[in-house]
């Protein structure tokens, strides 16, 4: 802390603060990096524009000119910022988080009586009324390879949704490297603690997920992401896929977490693990089906629930269980 106190507080004196690199700092995060912007940037009037805004606003009071007053910093003045105030600021945030998480641990999962959890059949975990549960998740595309798809989220009508929507562009690059390409991709961030610590979902109660979307007819292929810190590397994911029907109905998916298998780099493996369902890390959805054109998936929620019907445990043969030798 003390060199990053230093580091900061020579910045400072050189005046080459104007927005300092420490949103990648895991403890002070993106609210500090936020701070030194707002306190930083000042509006500055621009060289004849005194005389017409004050003209301006003259003629809508009709009686007297009123001069407005700018903010301008002059080249001796100082930034009123202060660094120790920021950090400490931003420890703070993170200690009563902490404290926030040891409180709950004690009292239950998430702050909840335990009995109440267990007696819990359904939860819905992600649901689409503002931009700030957009702010969840992050689209991609084969753009980060050179291709041509393009895919954008916003908000559905009446702000009841999510829409997923863009063109898909099966065009390899010309790169002379990638012999295929044409994907999109919607995945879920991460969960983060304090201190910027990961987090990861307990659904081991539940046996099944379930989503309401609104599709184009389109197949879509639904990804589970585990904690990959300690469980899986970052290309294994448990997939399975999900129809959209196409039209204006609505269509609700239950897929039994059962039957999702799992794969690396795109390619179903041999040998099939059982999902853990208490380290789960993120959801997804990707549309690769070699179909050039435009494309749409209207999400309203993702949730999970208990299906009392369901008593299948794992759908594949080739398990540890009932095939031990593919995992000596």
């Amino acid at each position: 802390m003390a060199l990053v106190h230093k580091f900061l507080s020579g910045t400072y004196i050189f005046r080459k603060c104007l927005k300092p690199s420490v949103a990648s700092c895991p403890v002070l995060g993106t609210r500090f990096a936020d701070y030194c912007s707002s306190s930083l940037q000042k509006p500055v009037a621009a060289p004849g524009k005194n005389s017409s805004q004050r003209n301006t606003e003259g003629d809508l009071q009709g009686h007297h000119q009123r001069e407005v007053a700018l903010d301008i910093t002059s080249p001796g003045e100082k930034p009123e910022f202060s660094f120790d105030k920021a950090i400490k600021d931003e420890i703070k945030d993170h200690c009563r988080r902490l404290k926030d998480d040891i409180v709950n641990y004690w009292r239950g999962p998430e702050g909840r009586p335990l009995h109440e959890v267990l007696m819990e059949q359904a939860k819905v975990v992600w649901q689409f009324r503002g931009k700030e549960d957009l702010d969840k998740w992050i689209v991609t595309s084969d753009k980060t390879i050179g291709g041509r798809s393009e895919v954008f989220l916003k908000m559905g009508k009446n702000n009841q949704s999510a829409l997923l929507y863009g063109t898909l562009s099966s065009e390899a690059p010309k790169d002379g490297e990638s012999g295929r390409s044409g994907y999109c991709a919607m995945i879920s961030r991460i969960p983060r603690g304090p201190f910027e610590r990961k987090r990861s979902y307990d659904w081991s109660q539940f046996n099944t997920l379930y989503l309401r979307v609104r599709g184009d007819g389109r197949p879509w292929m639904v990804n589970i992401r585990e904690d990959t810190d300690l469980i899986q590397r970052k290309n294994q994911m448990y997939s399975y896929f999900m129809f959209t029907r196409g039209g204006p109905y609505w269509q609700e998916v239950k897929i039994p977490f059962s039957k999702f298998f799992f794969s690396n780099q795109g390619r179903i493996r041999d040998a099939q693990y059982q999902l853990l369902l208490d380290k789960i890390s993120s959801v997804g959805f990707t549309l690769a089906d070699k179909v050039d054109g435009p494309f749409f998936l209207e999400i309203d929620f993702i949730g999970v629930f208990t299906d009392p019907a369901h008593t299948e445990e794992f759908a594949y043969e080739n398990s540890p269980e009932l095939n031990p030798r593919l995992f000596k």
